[in-house]
């Protein structure tokens, strides 16, 4: 396939407000790419080279970019810059300046004359991918340069649709809003006929992480070939997800009267992958965080008695001074590319290990949890920096409000309770998972997850900020879009006013995301991006929201949707979690039950 095809097809994707008109457009665009390509396709549409997992990251700051755009068709960077300024997105500046390709060697001539470049060369999407997987490998001496010569060259083999769309690449700014459920739907009905067979591939994807390979397998050996693909070490398996419910009481009911009870860490999540000598570790979201945390690849090496394993843990950072465990706003100090070791000195990192899905060449995620506790148990030795966590099963309501406040004395968050016969179901979140919290006040309330859809201009002190209130939204599972859930104007400093500002502004589109559902209109729509946490005083009913939404059936009466009363940010969350991992719309319903029942 043509790049110049993918990116008419871009181009579509991105003037789309509708989901169900995105998956069609991704059905069209499927039926055309060949096996070969599929792979790289879909790292495209995500602005990779390659999956989320692998640490090859193509790393162009916009300077770069911009100073790429003006070598490439002859005009000033402080030109480009000032129109970047104005317009918000070097990939329409590109556009704008496309046919202005400056004199080039040409290739074919053996004189060495300059030529004026004529035409535009027909680059194919291999191509295109692997000169900008050339650019992300480039490290060490010269590597600015070196990357800026190979995106010139690409800019003058490019049209002016083209061009727009390559440079956003590098920058991680595709603005196509495009999911993985929604790719994966685009697969269903391209080769299965029906969007609604996505299920069997997401529980593929779900094991492997990797939307690339699900379409190679899908298109060369079809759905079989999908069934059949299973955890690997090196490859993260999307974590395993929890719901809420109110008290013990009613886990040990929903249970059927025993209950698995593990310590919850307010850390951030790190799977972790041996293979020998060698030592990956990956983030909730997907990412490589291996040099980061030098610590822990030592104490895998010391303590994990296995030749391959895969364990699921979270990391909190410790005070080795006063020996308590630090909250969440220190422990994401270490989530940091810099001076990592003085980081890992002065702010080391214990993982308590709750869960192991592999071992010695062998996948444990259909074993019962009760079975897997057993193998944890044996698998570590020690606790000087993995502290493994196999936590214990009773039937006792008293004893889990025991751990409770146990746990709260700790200084903890609360508990995690499983169902002891449960299987891990990567990626799943369902009630064979529940934490169980507490509010401040002592009430049995959690925080919400929401993830920013747009803000509203700001008045009075707020208009130097550029934003006076945030757009919010939960996850709609089901419908693979977010709907919005509250505004919120309170809980942010000055300076965090004008950070947000400054980050929405890098993902600012100029038409509602085609995955956000919304009454509301703000005065400027961003990318579902950025993840905060949130705390209000209650749920309430709402006409003007659509979470939770719906109209009746039988009577065809609209239901409104929820709303959070009173919310204010506590803290940014986007480091450890995907806007998909934000509050879904079946928690929030939850929630909003468990007011009444209080």
């Amino acid at each position: 396939m043509l790049f110049s095809k993918l990116a008419e097809y871009f181009e579509k994707l991105e003037q789309t407000s509708s989901r169900l008109t995105l998956i069609d457009i991704l059905s069209d665009l499927f039926s055309e790419v060949e096996a070969s390509e599929i792979a790289k396709v879909c790292y495209l549409i995500q602005g990779r080279v390659a999956p989320f997992y692998e640490a090859l990251e193509i790393g162009m700051a916009e300077k770069t970019v911009a100073a790429s755009i003006a070598r490439a068709y002859g005009v000033e960077r402080e030109e480009v810059l000032k129109e970047y300024g104005k317009l918000g997105d070097l990939g329409l500046v590109a556009e704008r300046h496309s046919g202005k390709r400056v004199k080039r060697v040409d290739p074919e001539s053996d004189s060495g004359v300059l030529r004026q470049n004529v035409g535009v060369p027909r680059m194919t999407v291999g191509d295109v991918f692997e000169q900008l997987r050339k650019i992300a490998q480039i490290s060490g001496e010269g590597t600015v340069e070196k990357k800026q010569g190979l995106l010139v060259d690409l800019l003058t083999k490019m049209d002016g649709v083209s061009a727009k769309h390559l440079v956003r690449i590098p920058l991680g700014a595709s603005r196509l809003g495009i999911g993985d459920p929604t790719i994966l739907d685009g697969f269903a009905k391209a080769k299965l006929g029906d969007r609604k067979k996505r299920v069997e591939l997401e529980e593929a994807y779900n094991k492997t992480s990797d939307l690339g390979l699900i379409g190679e397998v899908l298109w060369e050996k079809g759905l079989e070939g999908v069934r059949k693909l299973e955890v690997a070490v090196g490859r993260p398996i999307r974590s395993q997800l929890t719901e809420r419910l109110p008290d013990a009481k009613t886990i040990l009911e929903k249970f059927g009267g025993e209950a698995h009870v593990q310590y919850k860490y307010d850390g951030f999540r790190v799977e972790i992958h041996k293979n020998g000598d060698s030592v990956r570790l990956f983030s909730r979201n997907l990412e490589e965080t291996t040099p980061m945390f030098p610590e822990l690849i030592e104490g895998v090496k010391k303590q994990v008695k296995a030749k391959t394993a895969i364990l699921d843990s979270e990391a909190l950072a410790f005070n080795p001074v006063s020996e308590e465990f630090l909250p969440f706003q220190e422990t994401t100090k270490r989530r940091r590319k810099y001076n990592i070791a003085d980081m890992a000195k002065t702010l080391p990192l214990k993982a308590f290990v709750f869960d192991v899905m592999y071992l010695d060449g062998k996948s444990l995620i259909d074993l019962p949890l009760r079975d897997r506790m057993k193998k944890l148990a044996d698998v570590i030795e020690g606790n000087e920096v993995l502290i493994p966590q196999p936590g214990e099963i009773t039937d006792l309501e008293s004893r889990i409000n025991e751990l409770f406040g146990d746990a709260i004395t700790k200084g903890l968050e609360g508990l995690v309770v499983k169902r002891p016969d449960s299987k891990y179901e990567a990626g799943a979140r369902n009630f064979n998972w529940v934490k169980l919290k507490r509010h401040s006040a002592g009430e049995l309330k959690d925080t919400i997850d929401c993830v920013i859809l747009g803000y509203i201009f700001g008045r009075g002190k707020r208009v130097e900020f550029g934003a006076g209130s945030l757009l919010v939204g939960v996850y709609d599972e089901s419908q693979d879009e977010f709907v919005t859930v509250s505004k919120i104007g309170t809980g942010l400093t000055d300076e965090e006013w004008r950070e947000i500002h400054k980050r929405a502004d890098k993902i600012k589109v100029d038409h509602k995301p085609a995955r956000v559902n919304s009454i509301l209109v703000p005065s400027v729509w961003i990318a579902p991006e950025i993840v905060i946490e949130v705390l209000a005083d209650e749920i309430t009913k709402s006409p003007v929201h659509t979470a939770g939404a719906s109209t009746s059936s039988a009577s065809g009466e609209k239901q409104p949707g929820l709303a959070l009363r009173f919310p204010r940010l506590v803290k940014f969350r986007e480091a450890d979690k995907t806007a998909e991992d934000a509050t879904t719309v079946k928690e929030l319903l939850e929630m909003y039950k468990q007011q009444f029942k209080k």
